[in-house]
């Protein structure tokens, strides 16, 4: 039997989420946006953890990062294609930053510097209230038009308000499929490979060559700037902000997608997002002990395949794969 190349199994995917909204409500719209969201933000830090090596409970406040530069510069005004970018950008510069302790501590300590910067985010966002609107926030922030040139007897612009919830989705699955190939790129590069030489054996690596200071900051940066993208998006369609919602629960919400995900798996963050968002709303008819049934499922998981989903899937690969060459060799001496 052939099997079935991986890019085929891609672009179906693509074409379920292309369709998964159509005939649905504004709300499941909203959880298919938070979806892909985190899905973006559970990248990042599989970056920094899975494939460099360096865990960091901080992923939330940039994403509070990206999301309140996008609210304040495109409620004075500029269009969200512009206020995106500097997002990223300013989330890069920060990620740099704090990407300096970890040339100096290892493994929980820096677990605790991530934990501190986080806090600190949380707190200035809630005492700079002449920026950030305190504890009450950022609201209204307009989600944003897109322009057609239209030529006819008269030119025109046409403009394409992304006013309801469904079509926020199809701009972040846009800007999720970008992200996913600019990832799969890198990943698939010399930098991914040095990434991984890091995560494994930081002494033979630089034995060997490569610049692990370098390479430790630029995993934080690049995924601190995925972060911000993910704020970026939370900013239009939730169209309310406020610091709390970027605390430390948040941070400990995306380590927990790729945990459950699969860390150092590509696709793990996008599994893991996907029972972190989705399957609590699945488990709803159990009413109100969805929560215990979900917890139970997580503990369950992490007990017997730490690997997470992407464990799972990759053990009964393995199992599959030796069967297949065994009975190929009966086939072959047959043959013969």
């Amino acid at each position: 039997m052939a099997i079935i190349p991986k890019w085929a199994f891609i672009l179906v995917g693509i074409v379920l989420l292309v369709l998964a909204p159509i005939g649905q409500g504004n709300y499941v719209a909203l959880i298919l946006c938070s979806w892909l969201m985190y899905t973006i933000a559970a990248m990042g830090l599989n970056l920094t953890l899975g494939y460099a090596g360096q865990i960091s409970l901080a992923q939330g406040s940039f994403m509070a990062i990206g999301a309140y530069i996008t609210a304040l510069l495109t409620l004075s005004g500029v269009h969200w294609l512009v206020a995106m970018p500097l997002a990223v950008l300013g989330c890069f510069i920060v990620g740099l930053l704090v990407g300096f302790p970890a040339l100096r501590v290892k493994g929980h300590f820096l677990a605790f510097v991530t934990l501190a910067f986080n806090t600190l985010v949380v707190l200035v966002l809630r005492n700079e209230d002449w920026l950030t609107g305190g504890s009450y926030g950022k609201s209204n922030m307009p989600r944003p038009d897109f322009w057609l040139f239209n030529t006819g007897t008269k030119s025109t612009f046409l403009s394409i308000p992304l006013s309801s919830n469904q079509k926020m989705y199809y701009l972040c699955l846009a800007v999720f499929i970008v992200f996913a190939l600019l990832m799969y790129g890198l990943i698939r590069s010399p930098w991914g490979r040095a990434f991984k030489g890091l995560r494994e054996n930081p002494i033979r690596a630089e034995s060997l060559g490569l610049d692990t200071r370098r390479l430790t900051l630029l995993a934080f940066a690049i995924g601190s700037a995925a972060g911000g993208l993910a704020g970026a998006l939370v900013s239009p369609v939730v169209q309310y902000i406020e610091p709390n919602s970027f605390a430390l629960q948040h941070s400990l919400r995306i380590l927990l997608m790729v945990v459950v995900g699969g860390s150092g798996f590509f696709f793990g963050p996008m599994l893991g997002a996907a029972v972190v968002i989705l399957l609590p709303e699945f488990l709803r008819f159990t009413e109100g002990y969805y929560l215990i049934i979900y917890s139970g499922l997580v503990i369950v998981l992490m007990v017997y395949s730490p690997s997470g989903l992407m464990g799972v899937g990759s053990r009964i690969v393995a199992a599959v794969r030796p069967k297949r060459v065994a009975r190929t060799d009966m086939k072959e001496g047959a043959q013969l």
